[in-house]
Parts: C-alpha cells; sequence; structure tokens
C-alpha cells in the first residue's frame, strides 16, 4: 500500500454548539477516485476545504506531502479582477504546467476563453471553474459539486476525464450516476465522524444500512444491560450488604453512554397534498414554435399530456429545454400552434434558479404566506414549526432568514412549501440541484407515486430513470436544431431507442451509397420493408435473456439475505466487501442483458414489419 499523500486524522471543529466534525479522518493515496457521502449539514465541505488548506480545524493531525499539489473546486468560484476566462484559467496553472490543456479543456466544455467571467450563466461558470483546477493536473483534486448546473453530455464528459486522470480525486456530489461511475472508495460522514468502505458508491447504501442496523442492535444490548446492571443494585444479595463501588462506576458509564448517543439524522417525511383531480387529457400541442432571431429553439412540436404521465424533458443547456417547458404550461405563448390546458388544473412549480426566494423573508412567514403560524396541510391544520420539523429543520429556525439556508436547505424549503400547497401538475425545473440523497430518495418515492401529472427538467439520469415515463430529448443532441422528439421510458430507455434509430439510419445510408447508378429500383421498393427473421443466435438469446436475468436476480436475493445479518460487517468484513462486490458485478450483469434484450426486440418488431 502506497503512504497516503494526505491525511486527516481525528478532526474537530465546531462554530458554537454542536461540534460539525468530531473525530473525522480522510487518508488520500495516489490514484485514489473517493466520493464523500453524508447528510446536507453534515461537514463535507468544510471537510473538504480543511483538506485544501482553506479552514483550520481546531484540533486533529493534518499532513500533506511537501511535494504534492492540490486543487480545489468551490461551489461558488471567486472570479476576481480576471478579464477574460482564460485568464482566469491560466491563472491556475504551475510554472512547469502544460498551457495548452487550457485550451484543451475550454474546447470540450464549450467555452471559448474569451467570455467575461462575471457574465457567465451559472453552468458556464462551473465549465470555467472545472477548467481552472483540471488543467493543472494536480496530485489531489478536491471537487465540491462539480456537475450542478451541467448538461448530460458535459457530465458525461467529465465522467470520463476523471476517470482517466492520473489526479488523486476526492468528490462531493448529488448525482448518484456520475458517484458510481468515477468513486472507486467511500468516506461516509455520519454525526461527525467518518467512515471508509473501500469499494465505489455502488456499495454504499447497502453497506451504509447494514451499519446503521448494526449499531442500533448494539444500543439495544446497551440499554438491556443497564437494566440488568439496576436490577443488581436494587436486589442483589450483595449489593444490599456492601456497594460495589466498580460497578456502580460502570453502570454509571453505561448510563452515560447511552443517554448521549447520537442516532443518524431523521429522513424528510412529507406527502402531497390530495386536490381533486384533473381531466384526463391534462395538455395537448399541436405544432407549436419558437424562434429567437435567426435561431429556431422549438421546430413543430407536437404532444398529448394525460393524467398520471411523468415527462423528462433532457439536452444540452441553452437547447430550450425551458423554453419549452413553459410553452407547454401556458407560460409562454409559441410563435404557432396552439397549447390547450385541461380542466382543474392546479399547477406547483419549483424554479431552478429559485427566484420564488426572498433572502430576507424568514422560513416560518414563507411556508405560511404571512398567514399566522398555521398553515393547511391535506385539510389539516399544521403548525409551521411542527411543519418544518418535517423537512428536518429546528423549531429555532423559523425566524432564520432564508439568506442564512444552504443551497440544500434552500432546496428542501421549496420543496416543503411546494407539497404543503394542494396540487395535480407538478412542474420541477432541475428539482435535485443541492438535494442530499436521502432527500432524493423522498422526491424520487413523491414523484413516482404522484396520482397526478408530473413535466420535470432534469440532467439526474438515475432520478430519470427511476421516475420518468416519457423523454423528451432534441432529436440531434450534438447541435439543437429545434427538432424535439418523445421517447418511451426512462433516460437509459431514451439511449438504446437513439441509438437503435441511428444504426438504421447509418443502414440506409449504407444502402444506397453501394446501390449501383444505373439500376432503377423496383416499383415494389416502395412496399413496406420484406419480413424478415432473427439467427438462431439472435432468437436463442431473445427467449433465454429474461431467464439469465431472473436466475441473477435470485443469486442478488441470496446475497442481500445474507448481507441482512447486523454483526456480518463487524464480524467478517471482508467477506462482506466480496458479498457487495459480487452484488455489484451482478448488477452490471442485468443492465446489459436487459440493453441486449431491449435491442434483440427492438429488431424483433423492425424485421417482422
Amino acid at each position: 500500500m502506497a503512504p497516503p499523500i494526505l491525511k486527516l486524522d481525528d478532526i474537530f471543529l465546531s462554530f458554537g454548539g454542536a461540534p460539525l466534525l468530531a473525530g473525522a479522518s480522510l487518508q488520500i493515496e495516489p490514484g485514489d477516485k473517493i466520493c464523500l457521502v453524508g447528510r446536507n449539514g453534515s461537514g463535507k465541505s468544510t471537510l473538504l476545504k480543511i483538506a485544501a488548506g482553506l479552514v483550520e480545524a481546531q484540533s486533529g493531525e493534518f499532513f500533506r506531502h511537501p511535494s504534492s499539489t492540490v486543487r480545489y473546486l468551490e461551489q461558488a468560484p471567486d472570479f476576481g479582477d480576471f478579464k477574460t476566462v482564460a485568464a482566469y484559467a491560466e491563472a491556475g496553472l504551475g510554472p512547469s504546467d502544460d498551457h495548452y490543456r487550457v485550451s484543451y479543456l475550454l474546447s470540450h466544455l464549450g467555452l471559448t476563453g474569451e467570455e467575461d467571467p462575471n457574465m457567465l450563466s451559472g453552468g458556464e461558470a462551473r465549465r470555467a471553474a472545472l477548467v481552472r483546477v483540471l488543467a493543472p493536473e494536480p496530485d489531489i483534486l478536491l471537487l465540491d459539486e462539480p456537475t450542478n448546473h451541467l448538461d448530460l453530455p458535459t457530465i458525461e464528459w467529465l465522467e470520463g476525464e476523471l476517470r482517466k486522470t492520473r489526479s488523486a480525486l476526492v468528490l462531493i456530489s448529488h448525482d448518484r450516476r456520475f458517484l458510481e461511475k468515477v468513486s472507486t472508495a467511500t468516506v461516509w460522514l455520519d454525526r461527525g465522524t467518518s467512515r471508509r468502505l473501500d469499494r465505489g458508491f455502488g456499495s454504499f447504501e447497502a453497506w451504509r444500512d447494514q451499519v446503521l442496523e448494526a449499531e442500533e442492535l448494539e444500543q439495544h444490548k446497551l440499554g438491556k444491560a443497564i437494566e440488568r446492571e439496576e436490577h443488581w443494585l436494587r436486589y442483589g444479595v450483595t449489593a444490599r450488604r456492601k456497594r460495589n463501588m466498580r460497578r456502580l462506576g460502570e453502570l454509571q458509564g453505561m448510563r452515560a453512554d447511552y443517554r448521549g448517543h447520537k442516532g443518524p439524522q431523521g429522513s424528510v417525511q412529507a406527502n402531497i397534498s390530495d386536490v381533486q383531480e384533473s381531466g384526463k387529457l391534462v395538455i395537448e400541442a399541436e405544432n407549436i414554435t419558437k424562434t429567437y432571431g435567426d435561431r429556431t429553439i422549438v421546430a413543430p412540436f407536437s404532444i398529448r399530456v394525460h393524467r398520471g404521465d411523468c415527462i423528462g424533458l433532457v439536452g444540452p443547456n441553452g437547447a430550450g429545454k425551458t423554453t419549452l417547458l413553459k410553452m407547454l404550461t401556458g407560460e409562454l405563448v409559441p410563435d404557432s400552434g396552439t397549447v390547450k390546458l385541461g380542466t382543474n388544473l392546479e399547477i406547483a412549480t419549483l424554479d431552478q434558479k429559485r427566484e420564488d426566494l426572498n433572502p430576507e423573508e424568514t422560513l416560518a412567514h414563507y411556508l405560511t404566506d404571512g398567514r399566522g403560524e398555521n398553515l393547511l396541510v391535506n385539510g389539516e391544520q399544521r403548525h409551521v414549526t411542527g411543519y418544518m420539523k418535517d423537512f428536518l429543520f429546528q423549531p429555532e429556525q423559523a425566524r432564520t432568514p432564508i439568506r442564512k439556508l444552504s443551497g440544500g436547505e434552500r432546496a428542501r424549503l421549496m420543496l416543503a412549501r411546494i407539497l404543503s400547497r394542494p396540487t395535480n401538475l407538478l412542474i420541477l425545473d432541475e428539482p435535485t440541484n443541492d438535494l442530499d440523497i436521502e432527500t432524493l430518495d423522498l422526491l424520487q418515492e413523491i414523484v413516482a407515486g404522484f396520482a397526478g401529472t408530473v413535466i420535470l427538467v432534469s440532467h439526474d439520469r438515475d432520478f430519470l430513470d427511476r421516475t420518468v415515463t416519457s423523454t423528451i430529448a432534441p432529436a440531434n443532441p450534438d447541435d439543437p436544431d429545434g427538432r424535439w422528439i418523445e421517447y418511451a421510458g426512462g433516460y437509459s430507455d431514451m439511449l438504446i431507442q437513439r441509438k437503435g434509430v441511428i444504426e438504421d439510419r447509418k443502414r440506409v445510408e449504407k444502402a444506397d451509397r453501394t446501390k449501383a447508378p444505373d439500376v432503377v429500383a423496383p416499383a415494389q421498393n416502395n412496399s413496406p420493408r420484406a419480413k424478415g427473421k432473427l439467427s438462431f443466435k439472435q432468437k436463442f438469446a431473445l427467449d433465454n435473456l429474461p431467464n439469465e436475468m431472473v436466475k441473477a436476480e435470485a443469486e442478488i436475493a441470496a446475497r442481500e439475505k445474507k448481507m441482512a445479518d447486523p454483526s456480518l460487517f463487524t464480524k467478517d468484513p471482508a467477506g462482506f466487501n466480496r458479498l457487495a462486490a459480487e452484488m455489484e458485478k451482478l448488477r452490471a450483469s442485468i443492465a446489459r442483458m436487459e440493453e441486449e434484450w431491449l435491442e434483440l426486440e427492438a429488431l424483433r418488431e423492425e424485421l417482422e414489419g
């Protein structure tokens, strides 16, 4: 094992009151790709700043190899007085660093370098900051929410860049798919302390649940031990004749440990408020268009949205997702075409820019619209502080101005307000920004179980795959020209269908190129394609892949049963990690089989006309 190039050990930091970090550790070795995970407010960004040397811990050990270089990507970059993005990026280079790297990264991230840093959008600012930290190829890269405000093509490019970099990485991100693809180790920051799993994020959630179950069992055993000792003190014959001071001291220590145990932070508890059902047809758009200057944002596009649909919009930044969303909901009038909204619609919107938030307004005033101390949720009167607790806010925060909240807390606050309002059409524009993974889980459950209709814009592939019933994407994602296509299923389904369309187009183009110019195509070529059939190997795979997937799922279930033993991790960590690795391979195998089956099924339908 290589010696660490950066090590934090037993880090303590408090800003008054309960400590934020109390014994946290982080060890980085060459080639590490670590994801740092934990609830909003658990101290992830603070620990990363300590590692970067920007914040000093009150106690603990800090070591960094003298020759190692570190670059830190913060959530809100400071562009200072730099006149251009290129100048800002080049200022991060060391004397021996290659200036070509700046040009390479600027071109791949869609920037010219001549942009004014103070006039950048959120996505452009994030790209500029990435150029500055990636260009030097440092020994250690510390990245705080690198995917925020990035579109899907850029996120996927960044994944590839980080997988092949020689730099050791520590990542904070809410994007599950991104963490699964990049990380090889996980550090979990929880209640001020840290635990490390030498596996990527794909194994984290099962491991976390096992650790919490084992902790709960240990706490239960401690409670029973205290009961036994108290019984001995009251009724033991020896105890009545002569106090055993050692045993009494141990009991007092056990009581202190039991009382001082700080359980894991609760999860958000929420359900969307009921409202009268909307009409069956929610939105009907016929040949709607929108053009700005010479650029077509939406070419003629038609869609029918029915009650119960959950539709996702994806595409590069600037492709026109928000414009299309506003036209579908009647907020923006199309240049041509018509949009008809259904009956009995109650619309609730979560805006990606959080423009609905007045920074000087208090949490209580925002949630109640200034109408006293109570609000109506699902027909029930709730005191505002009680409702705030459902979203992990403390009662004393009721009078706190919104400007003092973190990004994650602001997202939770807007979610709390939306869910308290009766709605049957939910509009979510980048709803996953700044949410921790546990709150994302809740949002997924709410969206997936919502009886009304949902239209959402998101760059979170995992969130899309878990929630949407269809996906609207640009017909030409590399160079959007205003044409949009609706695909059945989530993001991964859309990619498979798009791949099939592209392959069909290539086959047609190849046939056209090889066709003899002096041969006149017979008239019957204009009729539908003659039926064909799958090869024996393809038919065998199509018939047998479902059985293979069932077998793999049974193997996963068997391993999950073994991992359900709360003491397994403590008794046999190597065995636990082996089971987790096997489950990860099985899940990847199922994903590959599903993709192959979908491609074969699409081919079968095509050949059979």
